[in-house]
């Protein structure tokens, strides 16, 4: 009994491990020379999505009825659009069509959480093995957003969207000037300068962290709702009852991620516009 329990907790070790561990080409020796490919295909997927999708309802907008999907991406547009106006008092042409980027492109790669966790990787675990590889190597993750380096790379583009911005409204003098005199005047300035260098690291950190730490957190609970049949057999009673536990636990988490996946794809945007607001306006 105890050689069985001890194998299962193997085997359930590794299939968690199995499914957090990403398609990786190394371009190098150490840890930060591999390139993420399932992160690096499927942030390009979910990108190409979105420009079908935009476009298409672009080319087919009607003034009349329109369709649902057309009634949809309008409906986000203008919530957007209404949002940056009250948000963002600068002038700038470019900060609603970055928030809605922004909303929709994080929400599709937040929305492949919802795909089932062992589809994806089981299909191309099949044509791995087919090609003659071993498939212990098959490893797939398809939620850009639980990847910590698509996470930091957005928010790195964001903050330096935050310095452009600054530039352009307040020129090098204003811009640079308000890391020394605001906000206790320029007696106090290395207070000044340090709390400056202080808020401008905690931006991209945050907006990084708190996505990725959410996502990756669903991610793994999808996981372990997927462990609690991991090698059961249909002889046992227990099956069955683990299995309607199982349903029962995909199904409300499910509907609860929708809200997480979409939650966090408005903070994300929101924050940005936020703090492209700040950047603009004169202290």
């Amino acid at each position: 009994m105890a050689t069985e329990e001890a194998a299962g907790s193997v085997n359930m070790t590794d299939y968690i491990q199995h499914h957090l561990h990403h398609l990786q080409w190394s371009i190098g020796d150490g840890v930060f020379m591999k390139i993420n490919i399932d992160t690096l295909f499927f942030t390009l997927v979910t990108g190409l999505l979105f420009l079908f999708l935009f476009l298409r309802v672009a080319r087919k907008a009607t003034a009349g009825v329109p369709g649902k999907l057309q009634c949809a991406i309008e409906m986000v547009v203008l919530f957007v659009d209404q949002m940056v106006k009250e948000t963002f008092h600068g002038k700038s042409k470019i900060i609603a069509p970055l928030s809605i980027t922004i909303f929709c492109l994080v929400f599709l790669m937040n929305f492949m959480d919802m795909i089932p966790v062992d589809l994806l990787p089981w299909l191309w675990k099949t044509g791995y093995v087919a090609a003659g590889h071993d498939a212990e190597h098959a490893f797939l993750r398809v939620v850009p957003t639980a990847d910590f380096n698509t996470t930091l790379g957005m928010a790195l583009t964001v903050f330096l969207l935050i310095q452009y911005v600054g530039l352009k409204h307040k020129g090098v003098g204003g811009f640079f000037g308000e890391w020394f005199t605001a906000p206790f005047g320029k007696y106090a300035f290395p207070a000044n300068l340090l709390l400056r260098v202080i808020e401008e690291c905690v931006r991209p950190v945050s907006l990084s962290l708190r996505l990725f730490g959410n996502m990756y957190a669903g991610e793994l609970i999808f996981i372990l709702i997927a462990v609690m049949t991991l090698g059961a057999g249909l002889a046992h009673v227990s099956t069955y009852l683990l299995g309607v536990g199982q349903f029962i636990a995909g199904f409300a988490w499910t509907a609860f991620h929708i809200l997480i996946i979409t939650l966090q794809a408005f903070i994300f945007m929101t924050l940005t516009i936020v703090y492209l607001s700040m950047a603009a306006e004169h202290h």
